[in-house]
């Protein structure tokens, strides 16, 4: 039984440690983000942007499956493949607007709670921005993966939009400092609280990101 609690900022690199640290150790890989993602889109779907009073039955409500295999994540939405779709500008343009609904977060959280559970054998690596302090602060391995904003702000930009001039980087600086700036007031992602291991990945390859994960694995 292994649960692996994976916090961070936009662009530090925390997805695509988790799916190679859950890819590794063959546990299952639940990216929560993708759910706050997929509940903002619904919620655009049904009209209630500007109804945060109506957004928690709706997202109770969602009719949403999600892939909990690292080399396969597929999110489902009313029988949609919404994948990528969830990724997309439009999509991280609006996702605070749910994210922050207190809530909204409560329906959430008791559904990734659930998820965790269900899959504590043989074990799951869950990232997000609050789960070493909220989703699974009992996890064997809890750690806040961060970057500089400078490299968080490249990443994202080289990710989207396959370049890192001046213009991806404007392009890109809402969706990354904004989005942190408004979940930072809602959940606890950009400081390592006490128990959590700090890893700055400004100067590390994912690999080397990686390799500093699992070595917090306790020993056998």
């Amino acid at each position: 039984m292994t649960v692996i609690a994976i916090d961070g900022p936009s662009g530090s690199g925390k997805s695509t440690v988790a799916q190679a640290v859950a890819s590794r150790l063959s546990l299952a890989y639940l990216d929560t983000g993708a759910m706050y993602r997929a509940a903002a889109l619904w919620v655009e779907c049904n009209g209630a942007l500007d109804q945060p009073a109506a957004m928690p039955d709706l997202v109770r409500a969602m009719p949403l499956e999600i892939s909990l295999i690292p080399a396969a994540v597929r999110v489902l939405l009313d029988g949609q493949d919404v994948t990528e779709t969830i990724r997309s500008s439009r999509v991280s343009a609006i996702v605070s607007r749910v994210s922050t609904v207190i809530p909204v977060r409560h329906v959430l959280v008791a559904a990734q709670q659930a998820l965790v559970a269900a899959n504590r054998e043989p074990g799951i690596v869950v990232e997000g921005r609050d789960i070493t302090t909220v989703i699974a602060p009992d996890a064997d391995v809890r750690v806040l993966i961060t970057a500089s904003a400078a490299v968080r702000l490249r990443r994202r930009a080289l990710d989207q939009l396959g370049q890192a001039d001046a213009a991806a980087l404007e392009a890109t600086s809402d969706e990354v400092l904004r989005r942190d700036r408004d979940d930072a007031t809602v959940a606890q992602f950009l400081q390592a609280p006490l128990g959590v291991t700090l890893i700055d990945s400004s100067e590390q390859t994912i690999e080397q990101t990686v390799a500093a994960v699992l070595a917090l694995l306790p020993r056998a």
